[in-house]
């Protein structure tokens, strides 16, 4: 701080650095108290006993570990999604230096995988910096608070993601709500609870092929429960929710009770010529945490 009382800009980017910092630890190694009540929910209704109730179990036993020694909670700490709504004063490049600091920290601090693979060259960057690394959506609140929420999204769940064109004649879906419907259930049933079920999954209706993808994963931020202020989508909501966990796949794909932990849908305006559905696929562990700037 200077002696005016202000603060200089060396100050301000430290200050910014350490408030990441923190939420890009806490991200890795502190599950959000939702999910883990939702696992807590699949495994009091698992069979006792049953491959699904051991796979819960460990799950749970593997959070409360991660948190007690601030460890990550999954080998594969995934990609960085900033979301980032922006005070006043705050710049975008200021915000992303003071993100890549932060990230490289804790890359060496061992709460960060190094998970930056050039795909040219297949070389690992080592500090999960690199083009395109980390992400960030960027607004701007126009006020003096903001926040930034970070969404840690692994690799073993993103392979599960999956787009479709409405109408599909495979499916015989079309372009209304019980063609979204069955493009979802259909989702759910690809995976086979790969991509480490039960997950959450983010969709998106409308948009084109790249802002489906993106609206989908915005989904992913929303609270176990927490339903569309659209009627319509939160009925559908509900209602594949309890369709997939009727499916019988279960927890890692082991059968049972719990295939997903929630659905969230959300919707884009769209080309009279393009009907989109977009699925985005997040394991059980769903790592999400904000941050006032």
């Amino acid at each position: 701080m200077r002696e005016d009382g202000k603060f200089g800009v060396f100050d301000m980017n430290e200050d910014l650095k350490s408030r990441l910092l923190a939420l890009v630890v806490s991200c890795s190694t502190d599950l959000p108290e939702d999910i883990e009540v939702s696992l807590n929910q699949g495994l009091a209704k698992a069979e006792p006993g049953s491959a699904e109730a051991l796979a819960l179990q460990t799950i749970l036993e593997n959070v409360a570990m991660a948190r007690k020694d601030r460890l990550p909670i999954c080998q594969d700490t995934g990609t960085l999604c900033f979301y980032v709504d922006a005070p006043k004063g705050l710049g975008r490049q200021e915000f992303q230096d003071a993100a890549e600091a932060a990230i490289a920290e804790a890359t060496r601090m061992g709460v960060l995988r190094q998970n930056c693979v050039e795909t040219l060259t297949g070389r690992n960057t080592g500090t999960n910096l690199g083009k395109g690394s980390p992400v960030v959506h960027w607004t701007e609140s126009g006020e003096g608070r903001g926040k930034v929420t970070l969404m840690l999204k692994g690799g073993g769940s993103e392979n599960m993601g999956v787009q479709y064109s409405l109408p599909d004649d495979r499916l015989h879906a079309g372009r209304d709500l019980d063609g979204v419907r069955a493009c979802i259930l259909d989702a759910v049933v690809r995976a086979q609870g790969k991509g480490c079920a039960p997950g959450v999954l983010g969709v998106a209706i409308g948009g084109d092929r790249a802002t489906g993808y993106e609206e989908s994963k915005r989904q992913l931020l929303r609270k176990i429960g927490q339903r569309s202020p659209e009627p319509a989508l939160a009925e559908l909501e509900r209602r594949v929710l309890e369709e997939a966990n009727q499916l019988g796949i279960g927890a890692m794909g082991f059968g049972g009770r719990t295939t997903l932990l929630d659905v969230f849908i959300g919707w884009r305006c769209r080309l009279p010529a393009s009907y989109f559905v977009s699925v985005s696929y997040m394991c059980w562990c769903c790592r999400r945490k904000e941050a006032v700037l």
